[in-house]
């Protein structure tokens, strides 16, 4: 049995430049075929616009409010708020208050797979 608490895990910088901490995936567990992070993006700030070419990826909202763009269409996102990403769409998300999210990768997040404008 693999269980890892969120609180044990370091913060890294994406390639997008957001925040996150891994909970679950290839660094700290025998994953395979998915990803699981918490994300954060401060009041004003944003990820860089990019893509991932193999990678499917959904977000849930724990806390605060956005502006979630993919692939050049806007919504705003909230607390609840589930948001599919799916591979090749460019996206950037934008934050209206401090954002806290979970990012769920299949497959999993790699640097190698993120590709800025």
């Amino acid at each position: 049995m693999i269980v890892e608490n969120l609180s044990r895990q370091k913060p890294f910088i994406t390639k997008d430049g957001s925040e996150i901490r891994s909970i679950l995936d290839r660094t700290n567990a025998p994953v395979e075929n998915q990803s699981l992070a918490e994300a954060r993006v401060s009041t004003g700030g944003a990820t860089e616009r990019h893509y991932h070419k193999l990678s499917e990826e959904i977000y849930f909202i724990l806390e605060g409010r956005g502006v979630m763009e993919i692939d050049g269409s806007e919504q705003e996102v909230g607390a609840g708020d589930a948001i599919l990403i799916p591979p090749g769409a460019w996206h950037t998300i934008r934050a209206q208050e401090d954002l806290r999210f979970l990012c769920c990768c299949a497959p999993p997040y790699s640097h190698e797979d993120t590709y800025l404008s």
